[in-house]
């Protein structure tokens, strides 16, 4: 299903509907096996609107400082592949069903072409839906879940950026649904940030958090956001907060429209060097002049490839 809400197109010949042109060509496909460097970017205005039909002349890339060729440009919708990382620990409570809700209406956002799988994580993680394209049977599945236990939130991070390993699309994005920290994995945050910045996937965090509560979290809970929001904002994602949770299903809807409505950014780096390290990437806006100011949000960076 396509989404059109929340979505402007400044540019006056292209209408909300369209993603502008591209000039990448269908066989190009950027496969995960070529030197591509692939950089989804989310371009918005000053309400938080979706801005549609820029071309490849508006976007500066670089690399280290080191300014890039983009080699190929699309604002084509591409197919995705999606893993949903639900909480259903203790803590979730009524708040699982809600949960539920929103995992439906992000569903409702996705097309026939993507896939998606479903991870449940409390005491232990665990994959209770591999990548299907039949979203009922994510539903069915969560429709089971029953809440309890703690919560090993980093252990479901990193089951999730396992099986992206056999995705088929070159879009790939994980979707967290959780109400507060970590306090049962076995790995490290230190450890997934650094798998999280080797992995090419971003990363969406739906976070609902109490206010009344705050005095009673443990410190678990109180990082637990913070963290989020910095492994989000690494893979040009980002994490999301609802002050209660009625506004989940709002927030999952919003985040399904923006991995709808992103343009796809490849390039060969000039850096040819296979030496493990980190790469910083920065993408500039160059829109045209009769445009406002415009915000782009992008994978922060990637670690090169090693001998």
């Amino acid at each position: 299903m396509r989404c059109r809400g929340f979505v402007v197109s400044l540019l006056g010949a292209v209408a909300i509907a369209g993603f502008g042109q591209s000039d990448s060509r269908p066989e190009v496909g950027f496969r995960a096996d070529t030197t591509l460097v692939l950089i989804p970017v989310s371009v918005a205005d000053s309400s938080n609107r979706y801005v549609l039909g820029l071309d490849k002349q508006n976007f500066r890339l670089l690399e280290d400082n080191a300014e890039q060729t983009i080699a190929h440009f699309s604002s084509e919708d591409a197919p995705l592949s999606v893993g949903l990382l639900v909480d259903t620990s203790g803590s979730m409570g009524s708040k699982l069903d809600t949960s539920r809700k929103a995992v439906i209406e992000f569903l409702k956002t996705l097309n026939a072409t993507d896939e998606a799988f479903l991870v449940e994580f409390s005491d232990h993680a665990r994959m209770t839906a591999p990548f299907t394209q039949d979203t009922y049977e994510i539903e069915k599945k969560l429709g089971a879940a029953r809440s309890g236990g703690l919560t090993a939130l980093l252990d479901a991070v990193h089951i999730g950026l396992q099986a992206m390993k056999e995705a088929r699309n070159p879009r790939k994005a994980l979707l967290i649904i959780s109400d507060g920290g970590d306090n049962n994995s076995r790995y490290t945050s230190r450890e997934i940030e650094d798998l999280v910045r080797e992995a090419d996937v971003q990363i969406y965090a739906m976070g609902v958090f109490e206010p009344y509560l705050a005095l009673g979290l443990t410190p678990a809970e109180i990082g637990g956001p913070r963290l989020l929001a910095e492994i989000s904002e690494q893979t040009g994602g980002r994490a999301l907060a609802a002050t209660n949770s009625t506004e989940l299903p709002g927030i999952a809807e919003r985040i399904g429209l923006e991995l709808r409505n992103q343009y796809l950014l490849a390039y060969s780096p000039a850096n040819r060097a296979r030496d493990g390290k980190y790469r910083r990437v920065q993408v500039t806006l160059l829109p045209p002049k009769e445009l406002p100011p415009l915000k782009a949000r992008w994978r922060l960076g990637y670690y090169a490839p090693s001998q």
